[in-house]
């Protein structure tokens, strides 16, 4: 039986080469590339086609999520596996929504890592046991069920204007021109009851939808 062949993408370095070692030394997978943002683990995915992607979340640039969604446009018999620090209904939703087969936590144990690989290169759905209550949980916010109305496209925008990206920033990042991210604000805001920016940045803070 072949190895598990894995592209990892975190933005860190550090963490990035401490999960590509544990990985390397589990006997049946081996890591063949490695990326350091969407933009390039999409580039990337395509060149190598990876059995299983593992994403980070949280990076510069159009992030790991608008990654996902492109990817599993492109090729929806993509594998992925989210690997974040985000712990939250929202995120974990989104993510399975986009298509991804598996979402562990950052904190999880690094067997859990090794065990999540193996279960989403064999097609099946993993989410890390962290993650289980908010799977099946309750929300915890009216806020949190007010992000539902979003479109994937809406809530892309509005990750990217709470991290303070300009609607030119947006346009670039998304390939949309800025009129369009301009009518996406407007719909968000409409949406969420929320008048201005820096509302939308608290509100984003708030859910865990990025950090302080």
């Amino acid at each position: 039986m072949m190895n598990i062949r894995v592209l990892l993408t975190d933005d860190h370095e550090v963490v990035r080469a401490g999960y590509a070692r544990l990985l390397e030394y589990t006997p049946d997978i081996d890591v063949i590339a490695e990326a350091c943002s969407g933009e390039e683990a999409y580039t990337c995915y395509f060149e190598c086609r990876p059995d299983v992607l593992i994403m980070d979340l949280n990076m510069p640039g159009m992030g790991g999520l608008e990654a996902c969604r492109r990817i599993m446009a492109r090729d929806p018999k993509a594998k992925i596996l989210v690997f974040s620090v985000h712990e939250n209904e929202i995120m974990l939703e989104r993510a399975l929504d986009a298509g991804v087969k598996g979402y562990i936590s950052k904190r999880s144990a690094s067997q859990v890592m090794m065990q999540a690989v193996r279960k989403v290169a064999a097609g099946d759905v993993y989410v890390g046991q962290e993650m289980m209550s908010h799977l099946i949980g309750q929300r915890k916010s009216d806020d949190g069920g007010q992000l539902k109305d979003l479109t994937p496209r809406e809530f892309e925008v509005f990750r990217l204007l709470a991290d303070s990206k300009s609607v030119n920033d947006v346009a670039e990042l998304l390939n949309l021109s800025p009129k369009t991210v301009g009518h996406h604000m407007t719909s968000i805001k409409s949406k969420l009851g929320i008048a201005n920016l820096a509302d939308l940045t608290r509100l984003a803070i708030r859910l865990g939808i990025i950090n302080p």
